[in-house]
Formats: structure tokens, sequence, C-alpha cells
């Protein structure tokens, strides 16, 4: 074959491809009206900035308290009996409810989610990090009320307060003296082939750690062609994609290799399971952007959509997710807000208010970048 055939052919197919490009850029999908081909306007009420920590403020103390637990062991029931006799005792006005389950506790209100029902001041969890996950899926359209976390979990990155510092939390979110961080959290909505959406899913979704589209059982990979804000970015032929939020950047799109981002930044973050490319590598993009996720036509499998590690539905060639920042984050109170009159600084470490409560989670939880040394001195404290 000749040098100049070579060429022409080569020519033809970069011709080719730039051709198949620009029709997925000009094949928008339609959703609230608004074609997706168009950027995402940023939110004037600050999408950049609604993940930072804040006051609590209330005109009014909670009225009304929702308990969320996981499975009643014995020391949950035993955690739950402790928190409803002080709750009575210190504050018997408050309205206490719990979901509508078997484990129901005695004395307390049935709650169930909708757009009708008792509206909660504070959410109290008792569990893992799986126990906020579920708490975060109950209020699925609208505000999220504060969330206070108690560790009974097995690993409590998300759960900033032990079970036994439970009067002073109670006490500092009653009398608003504690802050809250605003984890972002993502809306997803689901398209046919035809960018209309998929029948049953009338309204987004809304997730706290990520969605996961991935090939599930079967044994070929997935050919999903990525979009940002309608423009199309590449076509990933991997075991899977992960869309999470900077809270989810700790789950599991850090096992995928993706990276840590710090929970008070606002971004969405894109990481490959498994790809088949060397070259293609975790990105992040502002909370401002829309990503697309089609199952190529192509795809010899369909994706299986995993969203806050619950398996959802699968998506068939054609049909698609859009990702973006949800307008309503999941205020979590910090522990290192909750300062009484004791605690005082002592000149070491930062005082009480100020303290990173991410920074302390990734070393202590993570061990981040633990040299030997240091995992040797951890071992001999804990003898």
């Amino acid at each position: 074959m000749s040098v100049s055939s070579t060429i022409s052919r080569a020519v033809a197919l970069a011709a080719r491809r730039h051709v198949f490009r620009r029709a997925w850029r000009s094949r928008p999908i339609q959703h609230h009206g608004r074609s997706i081909s168009q950027p995402h306007p940023l939110d004037p009420a600050g999408l950049q900035t609604r993940a930072f920590a804040t006051r609590l403020k209330h005109d009014t103390p909670p009225k009304a308290i929702l308990i969320v637990n996981k499975h009643r062991t014995k020391l949950v029931i035993e955690a739950i009996d402790t928190l409803l006799a002080y709750l009575r005792q210190k504050y018997p006005d408050v309205r206490v409810f719990h979901e509508d389950r078997p484990d129901i506790p005695p004395g307390v209100e049935i709650w169930r989610p909708g757009p009708d029902t008792e509206k909660i001041d504070l959410v109290v969890t008792l569990g893992g990090d799986g126990t906020i996950l579920h708490a975060s899926s109950l209020f699925k359209v609208g505000a999220v009320p504060p969330v206070l976390s108690f560790s009974m979990g097995t690993l409590g990155f998300l759960l900033p307060f032990h079970i036994d510092d439970y009067a002073k939390a109670l006490d500092s979110a009653f009398a608003g003296r504690a802050t809250v961080l605003h984890r972002m959290r993502l809306s997803c909505r689901f398209h046919d082939t035809d960018g209309e959406r998929l029948e049953g899913q009338s309204q987004d979704w809304q997730v706290m750690n990520e969605i996961a589209l991935h090939r599930g059982s079967s044994p070929h990979l997935n050919t999903i062609d990525i979009f940002v804000d309608g423009q199309h970015l590449t076509e990933a032929v991997s075991d899977g994609l992960i869309v999470s939020t900077p809270t989810g950047s700790t789950a599991y799109s850090l096992s995928a290799g993706g990276p840590i981002v710090h929970p008070s930044l606002s971004a969405l973050v894109l990481t490959p399971i498994c790809p088949r490319s060397l070259s293609f590598r975790p990105l992040v993009f502002p909370s401002s952007s829309s990503i697309t996720l089609r199952v190529s036509e192509r795809s010899r499998a369909s994706a299986g959509l995993a969203l806050d590690g619950q398996t959802s539905h699968v998506l068939g060639p054609g049909e698609a997710v859009t990702v973006e920042a949800s307008k309503y984050p999941i205020p979590c109170i910090n522990r290192s807000s909750i300062a009484g009159p004791a605690d005082i600084n002592d000149g070491e470490g930062v005082s009480p208010g100020k303290e990173d409560d991410w920074v302390r989670d990734i070393n202590n939880l993570l061990q981040y970048n633990a040299t030997f040394r240091s995992k040797a001195l951890l071992r001999h404290s804990r003898t």
C-alpha cells in the first residue's frame, strides 16, 4: 500500500469520527422543557457555595424529631431508650417520630415520607454511614432537615458524634450553638431512547454519595457515551462509570481510583470503573455542570443502575441518565462545632468550632498516607 493511499484512509477515518461526534453533540435530550445542549445556569442562590458550613439557626427550638436507626440490636435499643428518656425529661413538648417499621420504639409517632407528611425539624440517626444515606433517601423532594448523627456502625466516616455525647449534642442543636455542613446531593433523571422520561420516573432521584452505571452480571464491557452540558466528551468502554459528590468521593469512587474531595467543595466527580483505555482518568467538574451518561446503541451489555448502593433498574441501549447538583443538600451537624463551657482551648490543636472533622476522619479512619512508623505507633497506643 502506498503512502498516499495510507494518508487518504487516515483522513477518511478521521472525517467519519468527526461526523459521529457531531451527530451525538447535536442530539439534545429534553427534560422539563429544556435541552441539555445548553449549559445548566448557575443557581443564583449559589451552588458553588452551598456546601460550606453555616451556623444552625432557628427562630424556635425543634418541635418535631425523626429518629432513623439501623437494625435494632441490643445496643441500638438501649441507645434509643436513653435518647427518648432524655428528650421526654428535658424537652417534653417535642414530638418524636419514627419510620413505619416493625421495630418502631414504643411511645413515638409513625412518620411516612411524602408531600403531605408531618414537618420534621431535626433528624437523629443511630447507625453507620448507610443509616445517613437511608435518611437522605426519605427526603427525595424538597429541603432536608438538619441531621444529627450518632455512630453505631462499622465505619462512621459521616458520623461525627459518639452516642455517649448525646446530651451535649442535643442541647447544642436545640440551643442553636451548632454549625452544619451542607453536604451536596445529586439530582438524577432517566431518559428513554427518545429523550423522554422513563415510564414511572416522574420525579428526580436524590442521592448523597454516588450514582453508578455498571455491567452487573454481564460478561461484556459497557459502552457509554458521556455528555457534559450537552457536548460529547468521550465514549467510555469499561465495567462502568461513577458520578459522585465530594461526600461520595471517599466511598465507591475512591475504591475505583477516584480523587478525595473535601466535602465543603461543590463539584461532580466522574470516575471510570476498570476502563479499557489506560488514558481514561477521573475528572472533576463544577457543580453547575450537567452530566449525561447514555448507554450506546452499540453496547453489548445493558447497564445496571445503583443509587447510593441501592439497585434501581437497568438502562438498555439508547437509554440515559442525567446527573446534576441537587438544590437540596444534606445539612449535617459538625461535632467540632459543639462547644460547652468546659471546652476551652488548652493551647494545642484548634479551638472548638474550628477543627475540620474531615481532616480528622481521613487520618483516623482512612489512615491517609500513614507510614510504617505511624502505624506502629498507632498499634503501640492501643496496647
